[in-house]
């Protein structure tokens, strides 16, 4: 019959997702036919043991101390939800660094720490699986590791962040102000009281870091990623944008180039038969594009308790099967090496430009003097006259970032100018 006793599991935080997850684990004859022995939660530690919750928890189970999981040998997997660095790296590192196996939905953690924990768990022989880190419960981060692992993978175009597709989806369709629709996105659950990790591009460009290390096998840190949020969008925008053939999306996109990854984070404009534009509201979605598969589209709802919960659980699922069977642990990016991240002004694509104007003979072609100074073409551009103001609306062809940022420098010095409302790069054909 073999080894049928128990594998352990402690847990480490059990706010929404952890409820979640202590629900599906209980499940324990399912469970035993799918891992081919039991698994069982061994502990639970919270910060406030005493409080009130939406689980019943046998009291043996329930304490405070996060060290004792790190630490019990009757726990098998740790599975970390508490979120934040620490004191979670130092857990996480302690677990595995004596052979435990850990799973996270700590994607603020990997993206910071990643290196030294991936290093840890191969040293040690542990499992370090993160499924539910990046898609909530869109499976990304397995198939990207091993279905695709051959598929010499170039680039990742995604919607990760599932409040601020709601928030340019509310504005696009309804002509709502940022401001308005943030507040629809809090009324229904979407945003955080203090919404700047969403707004501002950073957690979408902790996913982004941990996608680009799974699938290029090279070390993205969040940090090394360019950020850049939504709230300079307006409902202008999204009207001029349209007129031209585009949807305006929060894209994160990474590339692969010769010795170096572009990994930035930032509002785009992308043409409106672009399957990336046709992502509505919270959902998000991931393009991979790879040398011998072509283009890979992976989408659903990527937040939310149960997803996230369904993710975390798979991958306690995927960590006990090994463990039956005796099968050394592993990371799915323990073999990911160091990297040169593309600055940002290297970066080569087509621009949008929203300027206001003087409305009088003349101004245009001081304008694509302007362009014309930094050896950026102009592919289109449109004028909207408002009185003694005109809108003029530009796309350029490729160009790289400095030049673009050198443009706005000498229109800034022309007195016709009266603004520059916004600069959006664009993504796909102009």
């Amino acid at each position: 019959m073999g080894d049928q006793r128990a594998i352990g599991v402690g847990l480490l935080g059990l706010g929404t997702v952890g409820t979640e997850v202590y629900r599906l684990l209980q499940d324990g004859d399912a469970i035993a036919r799918t891992v081919g022995r039991p698994v069982t939660i061994r502990r639970v530690a919270v910060a406030r043991p005493d409080r009130p919750r939406e689980v019943s928890v046998p009291p043996a189970l329930l304490g405070s101390d996060g060290l004792e999981i790190v630490t019990s040998p009757e726990i098998d997997i740790v599975v970390e939800l508490i979120g934040g660095i620490e004191p979670a790296r130092s857990y996480l590192l302690r677990a595995l660094a004596s052979g435990k196996s850990v799973v996270t939905a700590n994607k603020a953690l990997l993206a910071a720490h990643g290196v030294e924990l991936f290093a840890q768990a191969e040293s040690s022989g542990a499992h370090l699986y993160f499924e539910a880190s990046v898609g909530g419960g869109i499976p990304l981060i397995k198939p990207i590791s091993e279905s695709l692992a051959a598929a010499r993978l170039q680039a990742i175009t995604g919607i990760l962040n599932g409040t601020t597709n709601f928030i340019l989806t509310r504005m696009a369709h309804e002509g709502w102000s940022f401001e308005d629709a943030l507040q629809e996105a809090r009324r229904r659950g979407f945003a955080e009281a203090d919404p700047t990790d969403d707004v501002e591009g950073h957690d979408a460009a902790a996913k982004l870091a941990i996608l680009a290390t799974v699938a290029f096998r090279r070390h993205v840190r969040g940090p090394d990623v360019f950020r850049e949020g939504i709230s300079r969008i307006t409902p202008r925008d999204f009207v001029y944008a349209k007129e031209l053939g585009f949807a305006i999306k929060l894209l994160a996109i990474a590339r692969v180039h010769d010795g170096e990854v572009e990994a930035r984070v930032h509002p785009a404009l992308v043409p409106l038969d672009h399957p990336l534009a046709l992502v509505p509201d919270e959902f998000n979605a991931v393009l991979v594009e790879g040398a011998d598969v072509g283009r890979i589209v992976f989408s659903g709802r990527g937040a939310g308790g149960a997803p996230t919960a369904t993710a975390v659980v798979g991958d306690v699922l995927a960590v006990a099967r090994d463990l039956a069977a005796g099968v050394r642990g592993r990371s799915l990016a323990g073999n990911a090496t160091g990297t040169r991240v593309r600055p940002i002004e290297d970066v080569v694509v087509p621009y949008f430009l929203s300027l206001q104007v003087i409305d009088r003979p003349g101004v245009f072609a001081r304008v694509a003097t302007a362009f014309g100074e930094e050896q950026v073409s102009i592919a289109s551009i449109v004028q909207k006259s408002r009185g003694e103001v005109a809108d003029a609306i530009l796309v350029t062809h490729d160009a790289p970032e400095r030049a673009i940022r050198r443009v706005q420098e000498r229109l800034r010095t022309l007195g016709i100018v009266k603004a520059i409302s916004n600069v959006i790069r664009v993504e796909g054909s102009v």
